[in-house]
């Protein structure tokens, strides 16, 4: 099974990449904000979800979505140790959503404590219903994934080959392809999650 979510692109990135912002915080922190303002552009332009992006969602600029961001930044911002609790996260976008008087959807967060298995059906589901799942990971035992420590992501598509669950990560710009379950099993005692969107 492989499944791939429509993602909008910025002067042939996908998504947008965050260290295009000229504020150095915004570069250096940007990324939880991002995620926030990709999942509002995705929802606002497949799903008719109009309100979510105070722009042209069919004609993203990188104008619009650096001026977009400054305003998710009060809600979703960078700070010191970054946005590092899920539950910061859903309690930022579900303000920036009551700010701007918006109740059709509904934010929760998924503990990485949980079981993997239920981590897996979660963004499976997310994925089928067509909504990008904003990931958050911390430290891990691989390396290999420095890149994607302490940071947010967007998780916009799925593959399952054999016993492995491939996820496709967006984020900086780019796409990449990482087994779920190894992104999951962090062997570290600080967990990060992610961030379920559902329809009231």
């Amino acid at each position: 099974m492989h499944r791939e979510l429509e993602y909008f692109t910025v002067d042939e990135n996908i998504g947008f990449d965050q260290d295009r912002f000229t504020d150095a915080w915004m570069k250096r922190g940007g990324c939880g904000l991002v995620t926030a303002c990709d999942l509002c552009i995705c929802l606002s332009r497949y799903h008719g979800l109009s309100g979510l992006y105070p722009y042209d969602p069919d004609h993203i600029t990188a104008e619009d979505y650096t001026a977009f961001a400054v305003q998710m930044r009060q809600f979703l911002g960078p700070r010191p140790m970054g946005i590092w609790k899920t539950a910061m996260y859903t309690e930022g976008l579900s303000a920036y959503m009551d700010s701007i008087g918006y109740k059709p959807l509904s934010v929760q967060d998924f503990s990485g404590k949980e079981n993997v298995e239920e981590a897996v059906q979660l963004v499976r589901t997310q994925i089928d219903k067509g909504y990008p799942v904003p990931y958050l990971m911390l430290l891990h035992r691989d390396k290999k994934l420095g890149d994607y420590m302490w940071h947010w992501f967007n998780l916009a598509g799925y593959e399952e080959d054999g016993n492995r669950f491939l996820v496709k990560i967006v984020t900086y710009g780019k796409e990449s392809w990482v087994d779920l379950r190894h992104l999951w099993r962090t062997d570290r005692r600080r967990k990060g999650g992610f961030v379920i969107v559902e329809s009231k």
